[in-house]
């Protein structure tokens, strides 16, 4: 669905480079996640495989649309919950144009489809940080996007919220659809992710299945604190776990 190659990208022709030489694949019916510090450049790599940042180097090709969802979202006016989702329809609305009924039926069609079709009329707002997030999902996939990319979906939200959240993207890649994701939490990408990709510098970046990638070793040298992982029964299934030492400080 979606495939860059030898992306490159600096902010100025004498300037770092943030990332050099990267080229990831995003299939159908799989979750991409994408791991690395703070100013790493995971978000600048996101708007590239988006298509909203032009990379310096390399190209990316997609089978179909990308829908896209930033880490935070603000609105100068109240909206309803049902507008902000129609805004996802623009591309597909002409010129001095409103959205049809066609275009309303397939905003609450994805609104149903992340689980939220009871907050269409609601005041977008006055909404929480994980109904927020959700609802930032259903406006990229009313573009009928087949990848759909979203920077840091789970941050902020309390642990009801992340689960909610991660069953979603799950479940739509089960639908068929590429799902690429930055996230903080390796723990996220071990419960929903396929394949995933640390970014340790701007000259090394290891892509793989993310069990065998995301090892006590690699994430203790990327992120400079000491990582444990550890295969822990619950209710469910077995999960694999991290647990970062902070007692140990950083090095």
């Amino acid at each position: 669905m979606l495939e860059a190659s030898s992306l490159s990208f600096r902010y100025s022709a004498k300037g770092p480079w943030i990332f050099r030489d990267v080229s990831v694949r995003a299939a159908a019916g799989q979750v991409f996640a994408v791991l690395g510090p703070n100013a790493r450049g995971k978000t600048t790599m996101l708007k590239c495989l988006a298509g909203i940042t032009r990379p310096v180097a390399g190209s990316v090709a997609t089978t179909g649309g990308v829908g896209y969802v930033p880490q935070s979202h603000s609105v100068v006016f109240s909206f309803s919950v049902l507008d902000i989702v129609l805004m996802g329809r623009a591309r597909t609305v002409k010129i001095y144009s409103t959205p049809t009924a066609a275009d309303r039926e397939a905003a609450r069609e994805a609104l149903h489809r992340v689980g939220v079709s009871h907050l269409a009329d609601r005041d977008y707002t006055g909404l929480s940080g994980g109904e927020r997030q959700l609802v930032l999902i259903a406006r990229a996939l009313v573009c009928d996007c087949d990848t759909i990319v979203l920077d840091e979906p789970a941050a902020a939200l309390d642990l009801r919220n992340q689960a909610q959240v991660l069953t979603v993207l799950r479940a739509l890649a089960d639908e068929g659809l590429a799902v690429v994701m930055t996230t903080h939490h390796p723990d996220h990408a071990l419960h929903v992710a396929e394949q995933s990709m640390l970014m340790v510098s701007a000259d090394d970046q290891r892509i793989g299945p993310t069990r065998e990638l995301l090892t006590s070793a690699l994430l203790s040298e990327m992120y400079g604190v000491p990582i444990v992982t550890a295969d822990v029964e619950t209710p469910s299934a077995t999960r694999r776990l991290t647990v970062p030492d902070f007692g140990r400080g950083i090095s």
